[in-house]
């Protein structure tokens, strides 16, 4: 005898079960998703410390992060405001895939995941690697720790104000190219996601573009250099337009950033070309606002890695990509140490020294005051409030009267000489001021072994036009660092014995 089946559910149980999939479960799932999607906050890491160096997050993506695609997009949509083809156009370093084609970011920039978006923004690296080449018909070598001499930071900054005040500036425009080049938006982000955020991007650039209107009054700084606090007094909303003229033009080059162990221990040396901090670690940490963070949104952690690696990274060696008259040289060793040791050190690894890491008197040193006069007391009490209620609050800032006496390692790196890069050679650097170049080409990235730097007497190579520095504007003096004391009183030999022993720093 056959069992009589169980009833299935009455039809108003199964409308129940419907209307309460359709009203509760499936609007639950999809916050869930949401929530899931748009609660992540995630940096991309990478094991090696040079890797992390390069690419590697400080934060700065939460605050100024552009979205990965419109950053990609906008070279594009705005070329007109380009120098050249892309980014590489302002100085930027572009690493190779294996396939030969280049990376998708440059050097210098990193990628979080952040409200449900990709973005990205510049890191150290950016201002602190660059490029040299042995002959212009050369590869570059990437070169990490140096100062970013082809990069064009104010160009880097204009390009973005000037965008964001462009009609093309929008969804209408930066959407077809995304597409174009590849970016496979789902719905949600190419209807919803990637429209807002074009939005809120203008509105943020443009309120930014006010705030930085100063830059634009400006002379170019130029590849390799930035006028670095009077972008700081952006912060504490100091009111640019009131400040005192002698303020601006302050452009300084980017410092080379290696053996910082040796600039803490066993001594602290004054940091900065004025020497107005003595603490690495605060130091990093103001750079770090360069980067986009605030002190709320600072990655300590993954600036930690940073700070791990710059504590004993060492410059490559000249003679990794030129030779060394070792004769000579040795001819230039006891000059050395009777100039210079006092003040720079023994040599590029030993930073022993009576007066190294100790500020200059600008009345004795006599190069250009701009620089200095750019830092103010107000700045300096105003940066003792950065990172109230945390461990680390800044305490080291002070105003000084002169610039460091800095160590010399991975010296041959360093050009253009003097804090403002007015001098584009160490053999330009010991003749009188009378006699430096009054005008000179930044941003090549060809060496010129002889006179220790740059190549710097052409305009233009490879359909790239080079900066034009004018050492009579204000802000780029090439005097100082000049007299018996520093070695512009020398004969001929006696200076190209010394320039050949610089070159084994």
């Amino acid at each position: 005898m056959e069992k009589e089946l169980a009833p299935g559910p009455s039809p108003w149980k199964r409308r129940f079960i419907v209307l309460f999939l359709l009203a509760v479960a499936l609007p639950g799932l999809i916050g869930l998703a949401l929530l899931r999607r748009f609660s992540v906050d995630e940096a991309v890491d990478y094991a090696s410390p040079t890797e992390h160096f390069k690419y590697g997050s400080t934060g700065g993506e939460h605050e100024m992060g552009f979205p990965y695609w419109i950053w990609r997009a906008l070279p594009e949509v705005c070329p007109q405001y380009l120098p050249g083809k892309g980014y590489q156009s302002l100085g930027m370093v572009y690493e190779k895939n294996r396939d030969g084609s280049p990376r998708d970011l440059p050097v210098g920039t990193s990628k979080r995941r952040y409200q449900g978006i990709d973005r990205v923004f510049v890191n150290c690296a950016v201002c602190h690697v660059s490029t040299v080449r042995t002959a212009a018909d050369q590869p570059p070598n990437i070169v990490l720790g140096m100062p970013a001499a082809t990069f064009n930071m104010k160009g880097f900054e204009e390009f973005f104000f000037r965008c964001a005040a462009d009609p093309k500036f929008s969804k209408e425009y930066i959407l077809p190219e995304i597409a174009r080049q590849g970016g496979d938006l789902d719905l949600l982000d190419r209807y919803l996601v990637y429209p807002a955020a074009i939005a809120i991007m203008r509105d943020r650039v443009l309120a930014l573009a006010g705030r930085f209107d100063w830059v634009f009054k400006q002379q170019e700084w130029g590849p390799g250099r930035v006028d670095t606090f009077n972008s700081a007094k952006v912060i504490f909303n100091f009111p640019m337009a009131h400040l005192d003229p002698r303020e601006f033009d302050a452009p300084a080059d980017f410092p080379s950033i290696w053996r910082q162990r040796q600039r803490k221990e066993p001594k602290e040396m004054q940091l900065h070309w004025d020497g107005n901090n003595t603490t690495v670690e605060e130091r990093n940490k103001s750079a770090a606002f360069g980067t986009g963070t605030t002190p709320p949104t600072l990655d300590t952690a993954r600036i930690k890695r940073v700070e791990a690696w710059i504590m004993d990274a060492a410059p490559p060696p000249f003679t990794d990509y030129f030779t060394i008259d070792r004769g000579l040289a040795a001819q230039g060793a006891p000059l050395y140490k009777t100039y210079c040791t006092a003040c720079h050190g023994a040599s590029g690894s030993d930073f022993s020294g009576e007066y190294v890491g100790t500020v200059e008197p600008l009345a004795k040193i006599g190069t250009d005051r701009r620089r200095l006069d750019s830092y103010t007391y107000t700045l300096a009490v105003n940066q003792a409030t950065l990172y109230a209620g945390y461990p680390w609050r800044f305490t080291h800032f002070q105003k000084t009267h002169g610039y460091a006496n800095m160590p010399l390692d991975g010296l041959w790196l360093r050009a253009p000489y003097l804090h403002n890069g007015s001098v584009p050679s160490l053999r330009d650097l010991l003749e009188p001021a009378a006699r430096r170049p009054k005008a000179f080409y930044r941003g090549n990235d060809v060496y010129d072994p002889v006179k220790v730097g740059f190549v710097s007497n052409i305009s233009e190579a490879g359909g790239k036009k080079f900066f034009r520095l004018d050492t009579a504007l204000p802000g780029n003096g090439n005097g100082g660092h000049e007299g018996k004391a520093y070695g512009t009183e020398l004969s001929a030999g006696e200076k190209a014995a010394l320039v050949e022993f610089l070159k084994t720093f």
